[in-house]
């Protein structure tokens, strides 16, 4: 199976705040963020792992390139990446679709922390499953956006919503995806929509079948803040 990570935005809250190394390059727990998750992808036995960037700097280029040279710490990685400026997350995901046409995928925007196992026992249930979506979900509200998620009793994702309601959940980030949801996508870009919570309500309003996947506790690592809260959470884990 293959994994995909969407690394294009500019970080612009973190330079904000005096974090001067582009997103994909902060490090969470003496580890790079995009280094963790092409770690734990490859933990997941990931067959290709794509990813996209912007051109705004070129260190993460650079990085990615010295990875598929000369692998994570030595260990080969099968690495395609992409680089270009696009307007949303939804038109990064939409850039490097082509790559993903040819079975089902794992897409996670670059900033998402999370615990390693329940990661692994997501990618596990989505590989066994039949749905044509296992979205990742959090009760862990630390957004200042979130999207809501409403489920059934058996986790069927019923809507996406803007605004709380009765939803336990939101999005976290994190889309185990068949290669059928890319037909979605490219309705949605043909329409002019714009942001990744569109694609997932078009997924709905087109009549897919996605179920919601409590991954604990997930971190978004929008602002300086965020980092040190990470990497508590992370220990945490560590010591268990």
């Amino acid at each position: 199976m293959k994994f995909a990570v969407i690394a294009a935005g500019e970080g612009s809250r973190l330079a904000a705040e005096g974090v001067h190394e582009p997103k994909p390059l902060v490090c969470v727990g003496h580890e790079r963020l995009i280094d963790r998750l092409i770690r734990i992808f490859m933990v997941n036995n990931a067959e290709e792992i794509v990813v996209i960037c912007n051109d705004k700097t070129a260190m993460v280029a650079r990085h990615l390139v010295e990875l598929q040279r000369n692998g994570l710490k030595g260990c080969p990685v099968p690495l395609r990446f992409v680089i270009k400026n696009t307007s949303s997350s939804m038109h990064s995901f939409f850039e490097i679709c082509k790559f993903l046409q040819d079975g089902p995928f794992v897409l996670t925007t670059v900033d998402t922390v999370f615990r390693e196992d329940a990661f692994s026992r997501f990618v596990k249930t989505f590989r066994q499953t039949s749905v044509d979506g296992l979205m990742g979900v959090t009760d862990y509200v630390d957004d200042e956006k979130p999207l809501y998620v409403k489920t059934d009793t058996e986790m069927n994702i019923l809507s996406f919503l803007d605004e709380k309601e009765d939803c336990r959940f939101v999005s976290a980030g994190v889309y185990g995806l068949r290669d059928t949801a890319i037909y979605t996508l490219h309705n949605c870009i043909a329409r002019g929509e714009q942001r990744m919570r569109n694609f997932q309500r078009a997924l709905i309003a087109e009549g897919c079948q996605l179920r919601a996947y409590p991954l604990g506790k997930v971190f978004d690592i929008d602002h300086a803040a965020d980092i040190s809260k990470a990497e508590q959470f992370l220990n945490m884990e560590n010591d268990e």
